[in-house]
């Protein structure tokens, strides 16, 4: 090669790079065509493809694709994609890591017959594509031409498929980020919206109470024992519906930072065995397992309302006759007097794929019912009291949830937790 040859190379190279280096990375299908455009015209070729690999299908996707005749003839025919399994150059480029260069497609074994037959491709080069590091596609160059492209080709196809890369993946950094966003937005609209539902709704829910008690003591006094069974059930219906107004409203305080305690002194004995009598049912028996008495400083209320999520969770998958266990037992941390209190079912268990996230919000997956807000409650109310909710579930086994607090009440805001 002479002088002038080289210095030529190493401009068209140049150039090629700045031009690459000037491309937007808002998307990457994008991106991706115009460096196939780009890679097309330095290398004079009549086709340019970036393909990405895709896990799901175990396929090349060409996701960039020169607008050149021969690509979108390639387009058309259905021929951006190719199954890693059917072999080919491209395949191999891809698996093995070596580059690829050719000037007679036709000859050689294992060809695509439809690069060959359909897009009559003659001259071919690719070099594996990295991504971050990691093996991700291929970049491919075509010409109808036989022994059209050089060694020197391959190597500047080589040296630019880096840069490919790291454009590649800044465009998916981008949309990862953007796509973040706009479910952020969309969360916190929805969050908002059901902020104000729950709000609306609980001003209509007392005067229906009120209404339903009224038509109760009518049915009493009248002795119409099915009306009052009816007024009955949709006084429990009703009540249930205030219930997840009041769980709404409180997960939006908690996003809000809204969400306070008030700690005091209090028997954790005495209040799981008000739970026990409350939520105990001909079916599913509570016992209480304990010490006569365990003092620890809590908001009564809202510490009731955690436990009663827990066990209310316990009861909806312990079969019947099974029961619930509730005990209680103290133990020193690190010099810290500790209160457990352990809600065991003998259920089938939490799934293993839904156990890392248990206690996010709106999580069912066929486990919890109702809107899945119970747990996640009930874990940022120990968090409030300084406290930890943890679960271990043995496949088969039933779970065991354990809130953990200190006996002595949260720590003050500003301390270490």
């Amino acid at each position: 090669m002479s002088g002038k040859e080289a210095s030529s190379k190493e401009g068209r190279l140049v150039s090629t790079l700045q031009r690459l280096l000037e491309l937007p990375a808002a998307d990457l299908r994008q991106s991706l065509n115009q460096a196939s455009d780009l890679l097309a015209g330095a290398l004079c070729a009549d086709k340019i493809d970036i393909f990405l690999f895709d896990p799901s299908r175990n396929t090349l996707h060409a996701l960039g694709t020169s607008k050149t005749p021969m690509g979108r003839l390639q387009r058309s025919l259905g021929l951006d994609i190719h199954p890693v399994a059917n072999g080919g150059s491209i395949a191999r480029v891809f698996t093995t890591g070596d580059p690829h260069i050719t000037g007679h497609s036709e000859q050689e074994p294992g060809e695509l017959p439809g690069l060959v037959n359909e897009l009559g491709v003659r001259s071919h080069i690719a070099v594996r594509l990295a991504v971050d590091g990691e093996r991700r596609g291929v970049v491919s160059a075509h010409s109808a031409a036989p022994e059209f492209f050089s060694d020197e080709d391959l190597r500047f196809l080589g040296a630019v498929a880096h840069w490919i890369g790291a454009l590649t993946h800044r465009a998916e950094l981008v949309e990862q980020v953007t796509s973040a966003a706009l479910a952020q937005g969309r969360r916190q609209a929805a969050e908002e919206l059901i902020t104000v539902l729950a709000h609306d709704l609980r001003n209509h829910l007392t005067p229906l109470m009120g209404r339903l008690g009224l038509l109760r003591r009518r049915a009493e006094l009248d002795g119409r024992v099915d009306d009052v069974r009816d007024a009955d059930r949709a006084t429990e219906s009703v009540a249930r519906l205030g219930q997840l107004i009041s769980d709404l409203l409180d997960v939006g305080r908690i996003e809000q930072g809204l969400f306070e305690i008030a700690p005091a002194p209090m028997d954790l004995v005495s209040l799981a065995r008000d739970i026990a009598v409350a939520l105990g049912t001909p079916s599913v028996e509570i016992r209480v397992e304990g010490p006569r008495e365990l003092v620890v400083v809590a908001d009564r209320d809202r510490l009731r309302q955690a436990v009663e999520n827990l066990v209310s969770n316990a009861i909806k998958h312990s079969p019947p006759g099974k029961g619930v266990l509730i005990t209680l037992t103290s133990e020193l941390i690190k010099g810290t007097e500790h209160a457990h209190v352990d809600v065991v079912d003998r259920g089938s268990g939490v799934p293993p794929e839904i156990l890392p996230r248990i206690f996010d919000r709106f999580v069912t997956d066929g486990y919890a019912s109702g809107m899945g807000l119970g747990l996640y409650l009930a874990s940022r109310i120990a968090a409030a009291h300084g406290a930890t909710l943890a679960v271990s579930s043995p496949p088969g086994n039933g779970a065991t949830f354990r809130l953990s607090l200190p006996a002595s009440g949260p720590p003050a805001r500003g301390d270490d937790p």
